[in-house]
């Protein structure tokens, strides 16, 4: 993997699918917090509002981080910063396995969260240089191992945490060990990258969609786009975060059983993530973002007063379709910004992070307070604000730049 090398244009395919393997073991560590809650509400005896702190604590770090890495990296780039990523994640799972008082719990997810902000923005980096003229392909790929990863964690609180408890998670002490090594490889053959770069004093060729923008409009469509990233964000970390409640009950489901509904919402998810980015090749990258807010409004109103039969259907296409736009919005913002390919992937990764973050904790007063379902109903009325997407600018073909 370190010997693989590329002309310029030619994708590197052992490095960009390794990173997108990389996404999936991070996504899958971070995946162990929600799908721990109902583990945490039994063993624990934690209120709904302690399970949204502790989501939120792991998301914020996450979300403010991201961006300074981000910002940081696009002047000088971090190689090593990836495992040593990874070895944080690693000391947060362990912290979260063993953890006996709730500021322990905490005190982990911090870790968590600060080695997820160090992965993204350099994962994200990886990708692009790996991508060659593949941009759209190695972004797809990337993305979908990250959302496979959060994909694992109905399948994780069903099949590891509920039969073990909270001590289960140490299993995924060996995902995060295998990530370092992943990591480590990775990290040599970005660093060589970087060295061949700065001797031969190339140019990066800069792949944009969008027609010449003033400074005015590019600051429109970046508002909106973190609109609409904060809209899909919110309503997502209720799905994985909260729905499993209420599908225990109102539908009096187990958490196992309820549990593999949130696995069909995220899988599916994952599979609308990988044809997004094709999608927006072919069909435009702002017609991709505004189809995926439109088609879940009318089925997200419905949701919470289906049958049960209805609401695979419906977790089937929302879950697909509200994800199609997540790689787009990434590739949408650095096209806007194409000097600051770190910044924007930390910006609007780590603005999804923070969105889940304060998502969660709102969520979780919200039930406490006024119960599971008038909260379903509440919040399945946020992709209606997802259709501001109307209002970006409109792509046209792929402009080569340098």
């Amino acid at each position: 993997m370190a010997n693989a090398s590329h002309k310029m244009g030619n994708p590197v395919y052992p490095i960009m699918f390794a990173i997108g393997v990389c996404h999936l073991f991070n996504d899958s560590l971070q995946s162990v917090i929600p799908a721990m809650f109902p583990v945490l509400e039994e063993e624990r005896g934690l209120t709904f509002t302690q399970l949204g702190l502790i989501s939120f604590m792991l998301n914020i770090v996450a979300s403010v981080l991201q961006p300074v890495v981000g910002f940081i990296s696009d002047k000088k780039p971090m190689p090593y910063a990836l495992p040593l990523g990874m070895i944080s994640s690693f000391v947060g799972i362990a912290g979260i396995a063993f953890s006996t008082e709730y500021w322990m719990i905490l005190v982990s997810v911090v870790f968590l969260g600060f080695g997820s902000a160090i992965f993204h923005p350099e994962g994200s980096r990886v990708s692009f240089m790996a991508a060659g003229s593949k941009r759209g392909l190695s972004q797809s790929i990337y993305q979908v191992g990250g959302n496979s990863g959060q994909a694992l964690a109905p399948l994780i609180s069903a099949f590891i945490l509920v039969p073990f408890g909270q001590k289960g998670a140490a299993l995924f002490l060996i995902v995060a060990a295998i990530g370092i090594f992943l990591l480590s490889r990775i990290s040599i053959w970005y660093k060589k990258e970087l060295e061949v770069e700065k001797l031969s004093k190339r140019k990066k060729t800069i792949l944009s969609s969008l027609p010449p923008l003033s400074k005015k409009q590019v600051g429109i469509a970046l508002t909106l786009l973190m609109i609409i990233i904060f809209a899909r964000s919110f309503y997502v970390t209720n799905m994985t975060n909260f729905y499993i409640f209420h599908l225990m009950e109102n539908y009096d489901l187990s958490i196992k059983k309820g549990q593999l509904f949130i696995f069909i919402f995220l899988v599916l998810g994952a599979v609308g993530t990988f044809f997004g980015g094709p999608m927006a090749d072919r069909f435009g990258r702002k017609n991709v973002i505004l189809l995926s807010m439109a088609v879940p409004i009318p089925l997200s109103l419905i949701l919470p007063h289906v049958p049960i039969w209805a609401v695979v259907l419906l977790l089937v296409i929302i879950g697909f379709s509200i994800m199609l736009s997540f790689s787009v919005t990434v590739v949408y913002a650095q096209e806007l910004v194409p000097s600051k390919i770190g910044t924007m992937a930390g910006l609007t990764v780590g603005l999804a992070f923070g969105m889940g973050a304060i998502g969660a904790v709102l969520i979780g007063i919200l039930m406490d307070n006024v119960g599971v379902y008038t909260t379903m109903i509440i919040v399945s009325t946020l992709p209606l604000i997802g259709l501001v997407a109307l209002a970006l600018p409109t792509d046209r073909k792929i402009a080569v730049q340098k």
